[in-house]
């Protein structure tokens, strides 16, 4: 709501208001979304605050912001202790979608805003919904998200958490198509650049890009087994016809991230046909710099023996002993290339 015609002042320039609220809606089922200036808006904040007249609340956090997460523990009572430790862990987190007795958590990474295909630009959304509630949180700002934003601002009918979360995933899933497109192209110019001849100046591009589709296919892909625990045993709250839904997304999730899976094992087959024509190459090199020392040997040689200071050389008095000793040295070189030669036509 930040920088848009018409948005309130209690929202700041940097995207949030006073409680790291960077946006907040009531949706309802049969007309556009309204929006909210500022978190206490919502208050009472409850899991069924928002349900009596089938509206549902939408509340969108910056966790950047200091006071998100005091806000939400002082506020949002209702939810789940899993869902403030999932904001805190350590290691790399994968998509996942699993129920916490009658609340629904959700972690999804995305790309940043700011996606420049680095494996660096993806971030964590957290998502808790209850049937009159929806939390969202983020540190960095996200892509899909932010066209979910915009799809509520437009008034698409979004009557429900579950509804939001299946658009939220159709978005990233369009999101991803796109980065997969693009990484494409770039791999067919790729690809051009090394059958013309060219793998030394790719080669550390085709490793980015497979590190970046190896992260996106780590982080991104649900884990399968939570989601089917939870279509399993969905929340009472949970419609038939949402649980479809989320299942046809998923499943629609799931082909963008076979054609990611695709990608990658043509940048690994590129990344060997270029280890291969490199190697080639310097193979190509060595043997030039071994042929060179072969053949640089009789000089070597000879020059080592008539260069030391002892009586006896032979042809140091003859007149024409250097063109003599030139012929051998000739003779020499010419009988070791004619073998080498002859050996590698073998």
């Amino acid at each position: 709501m930040a920088g848009l015609p018409g948005a309130p002042a209690a929202i700041s320039s940097y995207g949030c208001d006073a409680d790291g609220l960077i946006c907040g809606y009531r949706l309802h089922p049969e007309r556009p979304a309204e929006p909210l200036s500022q978190a206490s808006e919502a208050l009472p904040l409850h899991a069924d605050s928002a349900a009596a007249d089938g509206s549902v609340l939408w509340l969108h956090f910056n966790l950047s912001h200091a006071g998100a997460e005091t806000w939400l523990r002082k506020h949002a009572t209702d939810l789940p202790e899993s869902f403030f430790e999932a904001l805190h862990e350590s290691a790399s987190r994968s998509t996942r979608i699993e129920r916490d007795g009658d609340c629904l958590l959700a972690v999804i990474n995305d790309v940043t805003f700011d996606f420049s295909f680095e494996a660096s630009d993806l971030a964590t959304l957290w998502l808790a919904l209850s049937p009159g509630l929806v939390l969202s949180a983020r540190r960095r700002p996200l892509r899909s998200v932010d066209r979910l934003r915009m799809a509520v601002r437009r008034g698409e009918p979004l009557g429900s958490g579950l509804e939001l979360l299946t658009h939220l995933l159709n978005d990233q899933a369009d999101e991803l198509q796109r980065i997969v497109r693009q990484a494409t192209q770039r791999v067919d110019e790729i690809e051009d650049a090394l059958l013309a001849g060219r793998p030394e100046a790719q080669t550390a591009e085709i490793a980015s890009l497979r590190r970046l589709m190896v992260r996106l296919q780590r982080l991104l892909a649900p884990e399968p087994n939570a989601l089917l625990r939870m279509l399993s045993r969905p929340p009472a709250w949970v419609a038939v016809e949402a649980r479809e839904q989320l299942r046809r997304a998923s499943e629609e999730f799931a082909l963008v991230l076979g054609d990611i899976a695709a990608l990658q094992e043509r940048i690994k087959l590129m990344q060997d046909e270029s280890a291969t024509r490199v190697a080639e190459a310097n193979n190509r090199s060595l043997f030039t710099l071994t042929m060179v020392t072969v053949l640089a040997l009789p000089i070597n040689l000879v020059s080592g023996l008539f260069g030391m200071n002892v009586g006896g050389i032979p042809l140091a008095e003859h007149g024409r002993g250097f063109w003599i000793m030139l012929a051998l040295i000739a003779g020499l070189t010419g009988a070791i290339a004619f073998l080498a030669l002859r050996r590698m036509r073998r």
